[in-house]
């Protein structure tokens, strides 16, 4: 379980850096994350989006698409903001840990 808990971080940031670029939904960050290793399941994935956007991290939307409502993530300024923190952390970090 503790290491659930540290990849849920690196997952929320992967989610951000994304929603960042460009709007997303939960099931296509499933099939992303999956390309990278992360097994996650909508049961764990979307009560993250949930969290992140209750923080203000993410914005949502809902589109129509193909007669089924998606909604869609957007990073917030605030989002963008703490991305930014997030990144130079991890710079710091993997600078100590690999070296």
């Amino acid at each position: 379980m503790l290491i659930k808990k540290f990849f849920l971080g690196f997952i929320r940031i992967h989610i951000l850096y994304h929603a960042s670029e460009e709007p997303v939904y939960g099931q296509e960050m499933i099939t992303e994350l999956k390309r990278h290793g992360y097994n996650i399941s909508p049961g764990t994935m979307y009560p993250v989006l949930h969290d992140l956007e209750n923080a203000k991290y993410l914005k949502s939307a809902s589109r129509n698409v193909n007669g089924k409502l998606r909604r869609y993530y957007t990073a917030t300024r605030k989002g963008k903001q703490v991305l930014a923190e997030a990144r130079n952390r991890i710079k710091d970090l993997v600078g100590e840990v690999m070296a």
